[in-house]
């Protein structure tokens, strides 16, 4: 088989169907002709360019033309012709080199033609005629070189040696694969020897060398079937419609296959093709194929397309509708909300009349419906249903009194059709009796005939018989949304808060939720209603399981990139939910993983169209405050962490940036600093110059006693060297670490800045102080004085009070002057007390006198007396 093209290979080998062999075939059959003109163009240019050399002036006798070799001319006709014409003016048949070097002499005897000649070539051109005529016919691609072995394979196969034929006609179609002939006679072989998939598919290729056979399609079809291969039987009809479109059974046949596959457009296209092709003597087919495809089309809601061809039908063939193509009519009219046509069609070919006559000498008029005997009372019915609608209600009553005669359990259709109609223009008086019979009788015991009597109820004001009403739908269809809502707002208006919780109660299971879209739709919605209702009551631990059960809907893939998981615990006596931090090992595997994100994206879809992105971030801010307002500082942690893992939220620079706030509040609330220092830090590197977020900086470093921000300042320090808070924290951790000379740079680096700011001068003075109460240190005195002069300028800026009084006295008593810190101590505590901190300020006051006094007794038992009047005058000096 190394002869035969690859898709034929791969077709026989059964990799691939019909319809890709020959979607492949095609393929290649076109990039050949594509490849065969562009060789020839060029061969073609070569020969016509002048300019190409030459190495003898006949070249034309050494180049003939394709036509020429094959036996006949330029023009179409044979050479044999043409020599009969020469024979009659008597030329003679020359070289091609002759004819170039001497084209002008034609005709050496000019003699009139005999009439042996004229008879010759009448005989000649009879054949060629003959020929031609052959040419038109489909003739065979079999060589005539393999034609007798072609008959001998038949001839074998005639035999019964069948292994013998396949042999020679594999040969035959590795020599010539574009005859059918030797795939005809396989698929007879196979089929002979029962093999009827073979069969096909060698009968298959037979047909498409010769698909102009449309009986061998149909036939080909038939097998398609006989194998349950539908599609393969539509493509067989298909080709044979292709070359009998007219033939009104194939498209009978290859529509009714579209329906079975599901391709009802298709099928449509079929049947309305069929239409256009039936003749008007064929008006009883017409009608029954019309009423067949509206039914399809109403099945499939494409009323419109339905409606189109009953007025197709209607127009053409107006003596035959019948009454059930009237009904058919009316019913999609109703549909379609087209009630003046559907009254139309009635009146029209039902032969109900509809008239208006006056009444008294006021000249009202009022309609009179006359319906005669034996009209059935579908069509009553829906004549009743667009009088209602077009607000004619003079004759609805005699027509409503018919109706209330029939059974409704035969006819309890028709009762639900009238009651709604009733009920679409607010007579719910009228619809109330339609409603309580069916609701009492044994078919029609329906749910959604017991909704329509809930909302009936509810309409005309009964409370209570609407809610037991609702109760019913409740307990027939727990999945009915609508029915839940309306039976929870109705307890909640009758004072019963429990029976309405209790109504929307979840409907689907987790695992539910986690695979079908529709059903997470219906369960948000039936969520969103009970957060109300529970936030209503001031039940804020439900209100809070509740929000976060519509937050793990949306975030969950989020969720498990933040390691968060939700759960159910009754820790705190009553079962909660609750969000925990989980380690990697417990989140689900990737395969896993994969296929819960895909069905996550497609329930996302879901719960974007019931809430838009800004509902669900209102929804995210009341699950945080509300965590908050209970304590679950952590939970709003996690909740936020959650939160910024959701690319929707995080690609919001401003979603995310509030988002970051409140877990830096969440944070510093559970007293998570470690955590709280990561947000600050980064919100710091967006906006250096706030001094609200240096504030919440400091407070979250003091509380974490962590180191980590030295570094972290200093690094800032060198790319904002003007910052003047960054100035004084660089000082102060400095300071801390006992580094007092690079935090005395930092504090008159700030000075320099701002110096009328007491605090720079305070921090200065107590860094000299520090340097001077150094063991080994030089210039002592010198350190001193600088001291006490930042610290008395400090006095100046900030006033006499008891903060300055006291860290000055302080500072003379780590110095050991305890009779001067005395002194400011003294003086501190009889100023009146500041507002801020008022009892701890007067307590270390005390404490530090005390510890004065103490100091001083064991001062002067040791004998070691320091003059005062010299300290003195040094603080006088430094305050000079």
């Amino acid at each position: 088989m190394s002869g035969f093209s690859p898709e034929l290979i791969d077709y026989l080998e059964g990799k691939i169907s019909f319809e890709e062999f020959e979607k492949r075939r095609e393929e290649r059959q076109a990039n050949e002709k594509k490849n065969a003109l562009k060789s020839s163009s060029e061969v073609t240019e070569y020969d016509e360019d002048p300019n190409v050399p030459s190495t003898s002036g006949g070249s034309h006798g050494k180049h003939r033309s394709y036509t020429e070799e094959e036996g006949d001319m330029p023009d179409g006709v044979s050479k044999s012709v043409h020599r009969a014409f020469a024979s009659m003016i008597g030329e003679e048949e020359k070289d091609d080199e002759e004819d170039d070097e001497d084209d002008e002499d034609a005709d050496d005897n000019p003699e009139q033609p005999s009439a042996g000649d004229v008879f010759a070539l009448e005989m000649e051109l009879n054949r060629e005629n003959k020929k031609m005529m052959k040419e038109r016919r489909p003739r065979s691609k079999l060589p005539k070189a393999l034609r007798g072995l072609m008959g001998e394979a038949n001839i074998r196969f005639a035999r019964g040696e069948g292994e013998d034929a396949i042999l020679m006609c594999m040969e035959i179609i590795r020599q010539a694969p574009l005859a059918y002939e030797p795939f005809s006679t396989l698929a007879m072989i196979y089929e002979d020897q029962g093999d009827m998939e073979k069969s096909l598919q060698f009968e298959l290729i037979a047909a498409h060398l010769n698909p102009s056979d449309t009986e061998e399609w149909v036939r080909l079809a038939e097998m398609s079937l006989e194998q349950d291969n539908i599609k393969q039987a539509i493509f067989c009809y298909s080709k044979a419609l292709k070359y009998n479109p007219t033939n009104v059974r194939y498209l009978w046949e290859r529509s009714s296959l579209y329906e079975q596959v599901g391709e009802h457009k298709m099928a449509m296209d079929g049947y309305r093709k069929i239409l256009n092709l039936l003749t008007p003597s064929d008006g009883d087919r017409f009608m029954q194929l019309t009423r067949d495809m509206a039914k399809t089309y109403y099945e499939t809601n494409d009323v419109l397309s339905a409606i189109g061809v009953i007025e197709e039908a209607f127009s053409k063939h107006q003596s035959l509708v019948a009454i059930e193509d009237v009904n058919i009519a009316a019913e999609l009219y109703i549909s379609n909300k087209q009630y003046d046509k559907a009254l139309e069609v009635i009146t029209q070919f039902a032969g109900i009349t509809l008239k208006k006559e006056s009444e008294g000498s006021q000249c009202a008029e009022t309609a009179v419906c006359h319906i005669p005997e034996g009209v059935p009372i579908d069509i009553t019915v829906k004549m009743m249903l667009c009088l209602i609608h077009l607000n004619i209600l003079e004759p609805v009553n005699s027509m409503l009194t018919t109706l209330m005669e029939q059974n409704p359990e035969e006819m309890g259709d028709l009762y639900l059709d009238a009651a709604e109609a009733f009920m679409d223009i607010g007579e719910y008086n009228s619809a109330i009796p339609l409603l309580s019979a069916l609701v009492c009788s044994e078919k029609y015991n329906l749910a959604v005939v017991w909704l329509r009597h809930a909302d009936c109820l509810k309409a005309l004001g009964h409370m209570e018989q609407a809610a037991e009403s609702y109760s019913k739908v409740v307990d027939m269809a727990p999945l009915h949304l609508d029915a839940r809502i309306s039976l929870s707002t109705l307890q909640q208006q009758l004072g019963q808060p429990e029976k309405a919780l209790e109504a929307l109660e979840p409907m689907y299971d987790p695992d539910t939720l986690a695979q079908d879209a529709n059903a997470a739709q219906q369960e948000l919605k039936l969520l969103l209603h009970r957060s109300t209702l529970l936030f209503s009551q001031g039940k804020m631990y439900d209100y809070v399981d509740t929000l976060l059960t519509m937050l793990a809907m949306l975030l969950k893939i989020a969720m498990n990139r933040a390691q968060v998981c939700l759960i159910s615990s009754s820790k705190s006596g009553e079962r909660h939910l609750y969000l925990i931090k989980v380690s990697r090992d417990k989140i689900s595997d990737n395969d896993d993983q994969d296929s819960a994100n895909g069905d996550a994206k497609a329930i996302f879809a879901i719960l974007t169209s019931v809430l838009s992105k800004d509902d669900w971030w209102n929804l995210l801010l009341k699950a945080i405050y509300a965590l908050c307002d209970l304590g679950r500082y952590k939970e709003g942690e996690l909740l936020v962490d959650s939160s910024l893992e959701y690319y929707s939220f995080y690609d919001d620079r401003q979603k995310r940036k509030e988002l970051e706030y409140f877990g830096l509040s969440a944070a510093i609330l559970d007293k998570n600093f470690r955590k709280a220092y990561n947000y600050i830090r980064i919100m710091l590197m967006e906006d250096v110059n706030k001094p609200q977020l240096w504030n919440i900086f400091n407070q979250v470093t003091m509380h974490s006693q962590d180191v980590r921000h030295h570094r972290f300042c200093l690094r800032l320090m060198l790319k904002n060297p003007e910052n003047l808070a960054l100035c004084v924290l660089s000082g102060h951790n400095a300071f801390v670490s006992g580094s007092f000379k690079h935090a005395l740079a930092q504090y008159v680096q700030a000075f320099r800045m701002q110096s009328d700011d007491p605090l720079h001068s305070l921090c200065i003075g107590l860094t000299f102080v520090h340097m001077a109460s150094q063991k080994f240190v030089l210039k002592r005195h010198a350190l001193l004085v600088q001291g006490f002069s930042f610290l008395n300028k400090y006095l100046d800026l900030r006033g006499p009070c008891q903060e300055t009084l006291y860290n000055l006295g302080r500072a003379l008593h780590q110095m050991g002057l305890t009779y001067l810190a005395i002194h400011y101590y003294q003086q501190a505590l009889e100023l009146p007390p500041l507002q801020l901190e008022l009892a701890r300020l007067a307590t270390a006051l005390q404490v530090d006198i005390l510890h004065c006094y103490k100091w001083i007794v064991s001062w002067q038992e040791n004998s070691r007396y320091t003059s005062f009047k010299g300290i003195y005058s040094l603080l006088r000096v430094g305050r000079e």
